[in-house]
């Protein structure tokens, strides 16, 4: 069956493996957005001929509408800015929208697409973590369809496609790679350096993400976002280290058995099952092959030396906008990181910090999001 797709995100990792699994679909693109990558975003534009573009950035902007007066034949709709990417989330002609924007920047469109009546394949997992009680009301509200796109709420989703199941789940077991620092000291990462951080093991992914995951922000993120996604308490989902990355995720249900969807790392494989669901169809992603996998091995996740798991964990027991909080101080720490201005450590440290703060309790608003994400990145700048 033929989609239309809207694409934010497009020129980042998960949008070019999106559009992968576009092309092999035989999907139509109705819209794209990329922040600044012009270059690359013009060359999507020429392949998939989209009704509507747009980017963020506004230089970018100006060199992509000096780009569309050079093409030959109908050129897309430009849009710009934060308020461009929103509303290109609710513009008519796109069967479902695929958020694959990086951190709070996506959720304004998240919002934006579930309130204009679209369903949302979610790939931006801040969307949830720091509105998540929004997101969640206006998906109930406007009866959409939330589908998410990471691999272990893929996984998760996929172990829960029945009724039956939904109501006998008694527990989520999240798997992690344990990233690239798995069984190493806080001693022996005080000199970690961004090269170091940016080798993830298993998965092909941007920066931001792959120094998440190097931290394990990444998986405390990804605990916020299962809680609200699967209504779920957070002491009811277990963080278990799966070193291969094969098992993406388990499920338990009250007579103690566990499901759980194995699968290659390649985020083809989730891309294509929230885009093409409830259906599943042939894909571009290799199979596992049992002949060659030597073996599937479990551990535990080091809360003492990773802090932002830690950190993830009580800003969701103390609940309101303290999640937010902690990724506005991660996004803004991994920034000073990746630009050498702070050392690996110091990212938990300063996550910790906001989470500890005495606040929080304010009402569950979209400009109160946006306050607490401004006021916890002030902190980090105030306390390098």
């Amino acid at each position: 069956m033929s989609k239309n797709i809207t694409l934010l995100g497009s020129t980042g990792s998960i949008g070019t493996q999106s559009l992968d699994v576009i092309r092999s679909q035989g999907y139509e693109v109705f819209g794209l957005a990329a922040h600044k990558n012009v270059d690359l975003l013009m060359k999507q534009v020429m392949e998939f001929r989209p009704k509507a573009v747009c980017v963020v950035d506004d230089d970018a902007a100006d060199k992509c509408r000096d780009a569309f007066d050079l093409m030959s034949g109908e050129t897309p709709t430009l849009l710009r800015g934060k308020e461009g990417l929103a509303e290109l989330a609710t513009l008519d002609g796109a069967d479902i929208v695929l958020n694959a924007v990086v951190g709070i920047a996506g959720l304004a469109a998240t919002l934006a697409a579930v309130e204009t009546n679209k369903d949302v394949a979610l790939a931006n997992k801040e969307s949830l973590v720091t509105g998540g009680k929004l997101v969640i009301d206006a998906v109930k509200e406007h009866e959409v369809h939330l589908l998410p796109v990471d691999s272990e709420h893929s996984a998760i989703f996929q172990c829960l496609q029945d009724e039956n199941s939904k109501k006998a789940l008694s527990k989520i077991l999240l798997t992690a790679s344990g990233g690239p620092f798995f069984g190493k000291t806080r001693k022996d990462l005080e000199n970690v350096t961004k090269l170091d951080a940016l080798k993830h093991p298993n998965w092909s992914m941007g920066q931001k993400i792959t120094i998440d995951s190097a931290t394990l922000m990444n998986k405390g993120l990804e605990l916020i976002e299962a809680a609200w996604l699967f209504d779920m308490p957070a002491d009811k989902i277990q963080i278990v280290v799966q070193r291969q990355s094969i098992i993406h995720s388990m499920v338990q249900f009250d007579d103690n058995s566990i499901l759980a969807q194995l699968g290659v790392p390649d985020m083809r494989i989730p891309i294509q099952y929230a885009l093409t669901w409830p259906q599943r169809t042939h894909g571009c992603a290799p199979e596992l092959d049992f002949n060659t996998l030597k073996q599937i091995t479990f551990d535990t996740a080091d809360e003492e030396t990773f802090r932002c798991l830690a950190a993830c964990k009580k800003a969701i027991t103390k609940g309101g906008l303290a999640p937010c909080a902690a990724n506005g101080a991660n996004e803004e720490a991994v920034a000073l990181f990746l630009a050498d201005k702070i050392p690996f450590l110091k990212i938990g440290k300063l996550v910790e910090g906001v989470v500890d703060m005495e606040r929080y309790g304010e009402a569950y608003t979209i400009e109160n999001v946006y306050e607490c994400d401004k006021a916890a990145r002030a902190y980090v700048r105030e306390h390098i």
